[in-house]
């Protein structure tokens, strides 16, 4: 690869960034449709998608470890090929379970390839400006693209089915095959380096067990005694996780580093502000089409700002941080996300115009805050460790948006139980508690009066709801705030 190459290098990885994040949040536009066409129910609809960002987050520390010792090119590459296939299969899936499966799958094929995304920008580019320059733009794809999943969505749902929005990726990921192959440099790894698979297991069962019982409780009737055995099962395997990292002498992830406060600031930046995005993100598109009536392709519309401004903040972000302290841009972006999102409630009732200026806030706090994370995470780590800083890294956005899905939309489904209140005399089913989406379905069985009140108290509770989702992001990010001013005034 000659040094001329290094920002068609950049386009390549970005692409591959950009399938790997939109996937992850794709399916809010798609999600009424897909549940009315496959028959989920309200777990499995947040299993579809979730299932994704949590795999994804307790894969990528063994994965970002094997980069490093197997090369990080050989691992994008083999990545591509598990992400295309499952985009295949996910398309086609003809029920909630085996599209939840081929999630999981499609989660392997990302995991691998997003941590050799990071490291190669890191490895190419060897000056500071053009490295900050060039995370800048990894960090506004990372964020933009997350954004842009419900506009993508709406589009394509405008003119095809729901599986549009997984086969989309297939020619997309030919193409990027075919450019790696042919434009990026083959760098022999560290075999050396050990590979510590049964830490990998411990993290994933640790994840999945604590989310698990996070959705288990968000249920109409939980059972208190699978919630509490899942929870204690996740908690003890984070433990005996970190317990191993801690004695081994190639940690997956290496502890060390979170007393460094820019390392510390940046993860704690990253699981907020993708918590905040992917969470926000998702009540915001079943509000804008169940509540208020917008088709698939309006809702993505009405959600641009958001991506748009992300967009802009990654690159100028980028070019600002050499001038500006990280500390600053963390907190500054936390608060100024905080802010917006406070005036979006209080202007939600108002017409869709008066929108575009809080969530525009919002997409450039989003934006800012990412890229400032990447830069303090990845800067922090020696290059023979840019895999496992990646993994890092990545981890703290899969895993914040995984909590983001798991508590904001748990949250959003018991506040939306315990406001809805059926009238006597009305007989319908209680699972028009556990969803709006149940609600509207099972309302459509009843008498055309007795419908109509149904479905307005149904949309009524998931408004207040959303209110109470949308306040408690708020109040996370003003909290993250204050802690990463707290950390910075740590450093020497």
């Amino acid at each position: 690869m000659t040094d001329q190459n290094r920002w068609l290098v950049l386009v390549i990885v970005s692409g591959a960034l950009f399938l790997i994040v939109i996937d992850m949040t794709v399916l809010y536009t798609a999600l009424p449709t897909l549940t009315l066409a496959l028959g989920a129910t309200a777990s499995e609809k947040l299993w579809i998608v979730n299932a994704y960002p949590l795999v994804v987050a307790g894969l990528l520390p063994g994965l970002g470890t094997l980069g490093d010792r197997l090369g990080h090119k050989q691992m994008f590459m083999a990545g591509l090929l598990v992400f295309g296939a499952a985009s295949l299969g996910a398309a086609f899936a003809p029920s909630p379970a085996v599209l939840i499966a081929w999630r999981v799958v499609l989660a392997v094929g990302a995991a691998m390839m997003m941590p050799a995304t990071l490291s190669i920008i890191r490895i190419t580019f060897t000056d500071d400006k053009e490295r900050s320059f060039a995370i800048g733009i990894w960090a506004a794809v990372a964020s933009g693209g997350a954004a842009l999943g419900p506009v993508v969505g709406g589009v394509l749902l405008e003119y095809f089915w729901w599986g549009s929005v997984f086969l989309i990726n297939v020619p997309v990921v030919l193409l990027a095959f075919i450019a790696g192959a042919l434009l990026l440099a083959t760098r022999p790894g560290d075999p050396d380096r050990p590979w510590d698979l049964v830490a990998s297991v411990q993290i994933m069962v640790g994840l999945v067990g604590i989310i698990y019982a996070v959705k288990e409780m968000s249920k109409r009737d939980p059972s208190l005694a699978m919630a509490a055995l899942t929870f204690m099962a996740g908690v003890a395997s984070l433990f005996l996780f970190v317990r191993r990292q801690r004695t081994s002498a190639a940690p997956l992830i290496d502890f060390s580093l979170f007393s460094n406060p820019n390392f510390s600031s940046g993860v704690a930046t990253a699981l907020v502000a993708s918590g905040a995005l992917i969470g926000v993100e998702l009540v915001f598109s079943q509000r804008l089409q169940l509540v208020l009536g917008y088709s698939p392709l309006e809702a993505g519309l009405l959600i641009l700002p958001i991506p748009l401004a992300a967009f802009v903040a990654g690159p100028l972000t980028g070019l600002a941080l050499p001038y500006i302290a990280t500390s600053r841009i963390l907190s500054g972006s936390l608060l100024l996300t905080a802010l917006a999102l406070g005036l979006f409630l209080l202007t939600r009732h108002g017409a869709p115009a008066i929108w575009i200026a809080p969530l525009a806030a919002m997409g450039f706090g989003i934006g800012a805050a990412m890229t400032a994370a990447s830069s303090a995470i990845m800067l922090s780590a020696p290059a023979e460790r840019a895999g496992m800083a990646a993994s890092v890294e990545e981890v703290s956005y899969e895993l914040g948006g995984a909590l983001g899905i798991a508590l904001l939309g748990s949250l959003l489904s018991i506040l939306y139980t315990r406001a809805l209140v059926i009238p006597d005399g009305i007989e319908i089913s209680a699972r028009a508690r556990d969803s709006l989406d149940e609600a509207l379905i099972l309302s459509a069985n009843l008498d055309s009066d007795d419908a109509a009140r149904i479905a307005a108290l149904a949309r009524d509770a998931f408004d207040h709801a959303f209110a109470g989702v949308v306040g408690t992001a708020i109040v996370c990010l003003c909290l993250v705030t204050v802690l990463v001013w707290h950390i910075s005034r740590k450093r020497p």
